[in-house]
């Protein structure tokens, strides 16, 4: 079975295999999202305490942002008496690296059920909205916790230094400079226009092609009164 005696299946097998690798392609994930235990130790109004959680770190795109969400799997603290319903109110930051540096704050509601005396206490799902402002991969990492609750403040930080959670691969908004690259000179300096060369030459072209058309024009109108002559 040749080629030249089926030509159209060929093509045809062809433009399929071309479109499962464009689609291999577009399926490939732009995210990477791990659980990760983190060892908090917490300083709290009755003493220090720590407690290890598993913590899942997501990003949801919105638009030009993302919708990131730190879940905690398990309590770190407690408290030594009932905390009412909405008593307590939880908040954090998550450090970026990668292509960023610096941190995210993300902030959940307030417990929708009293909390027992003594029990761990369930962090809500605490969410934050994240620009990208560079393009690249950028990692995210659970970082400080804190728990205000009856006028009281808890600090918790971790202690072994977490393993990324999640590693997104964004593109900034406007077109933004690759984490690798550097950033644009500081102090109003400018960088190093180009392009107003190939301009002129371009425009010396579009120049040159309208004079060569003017000139057959002339050439064609007197040879056009010659003959009529």
């Amino acid at each position: 079975m040749s080629y030249r005696m089926y030509p159209k299946r060929t093509a045809a097998l062809a433009s399929a295999a071309a479109l499962a690798g464009s689609a291999v392609l577009m399926a490939a994930p732009a995210a990477r999202a791990d659980v990760v235990d983190v060892n908090y130790q917490c300083k709290t109004p009755i003493g220090d305490k720590s407690a290890v959680s598993p913590i899942d770190i997501k990003g949801v795109k919105s638009g030009s942002d993302y919708q990131i969400t730190m879940t905690f799997e398990k309590g770190v603290s407690s408290s030594p008496v009932d905390l009412g319903k909405g008593a307590m109110n939880p908040s954090a930051v998550i450090k970026l690296g990668g292509a960023e540096t610096g941190t995210l704050a993300v902030k959940g509601p307030a417990n929708p059920e009293t909390v027992p005396a003594n029990t761990p206490i369930k962090i809500t799902d605490l969410t934050g909205t994240y620009t990208p402002k560079k393009t690249g991969k950028v990692t995210f990492t659970p970082g400080v916790l804190t728990i205000k609750a009856l006028g009281t403040t808890t600090t918790c930080t971790p202690s072994n230094s977490p393993k990324v959670s999640l590693t997104l691969d964004v593109t900034a908004a406007g077109g933004g400079t690759t984490g690798s690259s550097q950033d644009a000179p500081a102090g109003g300096e400018e960088l190093p226009q180009t392009g107003p060369e190939d301009s002129a030459i371009a425009l010396g072209t579009l120049g040159g092609t309208v004079l060569l058309a003017g000139a057959a024009g002339v050439l064609w109108l007197t040879r056009r009164n010659q003959a009529h002559r």
